[in-house]
């Protein structure tokens, strides 16, 4: 945890920042899986 002491004395406590990332688009495939999965999945419980 970061803390900085102001003039006053009075202490500030800072949480730390989650690292940042990028995500990325699924590709063609991967909606394709989860489309059928999703299908598989729902013909099975009717």
């Amino acid at each position: 945890m970061y803390t900085t002491t102001n003039e006053t004395g009075q202490l500030n406590n800072y949480a730390k920042e989650p690292k940042m990332y990028y995500s990325h688009y699924p590709t063609l495939w991967e909606l394709l899986g989860v489309m059928l999965a999703v299908s598989f999945a729902a013909s099975a419980v009717a």
